[in-house]
């Protein structure tokens, strides 16, 4: 049987008091699995697990701390305070704060341990000056811009960069990286063009005898699709917690979903002919219908643009979403079927021989399985399981 093993330190509920009806589950035994299968595709790289925006909804620190014990090579986060956090809570091995920063937050890096995404010659002078103060040395990661056009030099003027890194003497570079635009497309066409310049670059760096031990670009679709890419480091996402990043994407690894979004029924009715659901009144009976109420909307990340095109599950079937989706509520139709109190609802996952997927809710909400899952509000609990541990 697999166990509940925690719940997330969360503001709104306590370990002994249970767990709001709406709550995510989280099994770590299928995030192991995913991690091991992409260690298994890439061979010698390096695996850095990336960690922004919650973890991609499956929980920030408990996720460090689980990839830790896994013996993950490295963590990637987004923003400072994500790697604050994760020094905070007893994260040992290497974090890379993987976007832009301004002068002011270098002192705050070095305290705490965090390798700094360097982004152009200003940044490498601002770095220098606050690890020459503290008489540290700071690990760095230098940014070349090969085809996103969101931070770093770009690939043609990275000979100087790379130069200027090398004489600043507080500065240890340690890696040198860049990002895919489309590697999640079948086509391939844009993705191997930005890899063709971040060689031309690398290459430089050979000739020129500048000794960078990690030279990383692969995401998720390029793990997935470009093996060329994979380099000395790897940076999986969204494929960790078992979501292909796009429909056209070659599965070429196997993964299993971690996340299951659950709620419970927690009241019934029989709504009766002409009379309607919700705000704007979007949605009237045609006859006499039974229905349930679920505690879940878009103050926890169920997309309201969701309306009227939702399905959940009660009892391994499924049932539609009616009216328009509120805030903490939504209304479901249950037909002539029967349901009753405290019966679990699956919101995203599998139920019985039925699932939602990631990919299916993106497909109502018009958006992508990325934003689904980042959506979920953390005042939504996570509860973690697994056999392993």
């Amino acid at each position: 049987m697999t166990n509940k093993i925690n719940i997330e330190n969360h503001p709104l509920i306590s370990a002994n008091e249970g767990v709001r009806p709406t709550y995510v589950e989280v099994n770590l035994d299928n995030i192991k699995y995913n991690f091991e299968q992409i260690k298994r595709h890439v061979g010698s790289a390096k695996i850095m697990p990336v960690l922004k925006a919650n973890a991609y909804g499956h929980g920030l620190v408990r996720l460090a701390l689980f990839f830790q014990e896994l013996k993950a090579d490295y963590l990637g986060v987004a923003v400072l305070e994500e790697g604050i956090l994760l020094r905070e809570k007893g994260v040992e091995i290497p974090v890379i704060v993987l976007g832009g920063i301004l002068g002011n937050q270098v002192p705050k890096f070095l305290k705490y341990g965090l390798t700094i995404t360097a982004s152009s010659i200003e940044k490498l002078e601002q770095i220098q000056s606050a690890a020459e103060k503290l008489k540290v040395k700071a690990k760095v990661h230098l940014k070349v811009d090969t085809g996103m056009e969101r931070i770093g030099v770009h690939y043609y003027n990275a000979e100087n960069f790379i130069r200027t890194a090398f004489k600043m003497k507080n500065i240890e570079v340690e890696g040198i990286f860049s990002h895919f635009a489309n590697s999640t497309a079948s086509d391939l066409t844009d993705a191997k063009r930005q890899f063709a310049r971040f060689e031309k670059v690398l290459e430089f760096i050979e000739k020129e005898k500048f000794e960078i031990p990690l030279k990383h670009i692969s995401n998720s679709g390029a793990i997935l699709q470009l093996p060329q890419a994979n380099l000395d480091m790897v940076r999986p996402g969204i494929i960790l917690y078992g979501v292909y990043p796009s429909g056209e994407t070659r599965k070429t690894i196997s993964v299993k979903p971690a996340l299951t979004w659950k709620s419970r029924v927690v009241y019934f009715k029989v709504i009766t002919k002409e009379h309607s659901v919700g705000y704007g009144s979007t949605w009237t009976a045609k006859e006499n219908t039974r229905a349930v109420t679920v505690p879940v909307g878009y103050g926890d990340g169920y997309f309201r643009s969701m309306s009227h095109k939702a399905q959940v599950l009660i009892n391994g079937k499924r049932y539609p979403v009616i009216g328009t989706i509120s805030m903490d509520q939504i209304v479901v139709n249950i037909g002539n079927d029967s349901a009753y109190n405290n019966d679990e609802v699956v919101l995203l996952g599998k139920q019985k021989n039925a699932e939602i997927t990631a990919e299916e809710m993106a497909r109502w909400a018009g958006t992508i399985p990325y934003e689904i899952l980042t959506n979920i509000n953390t005042r939504v609990p996570r509860v973690y399981i697994s056999e392993w541990k």
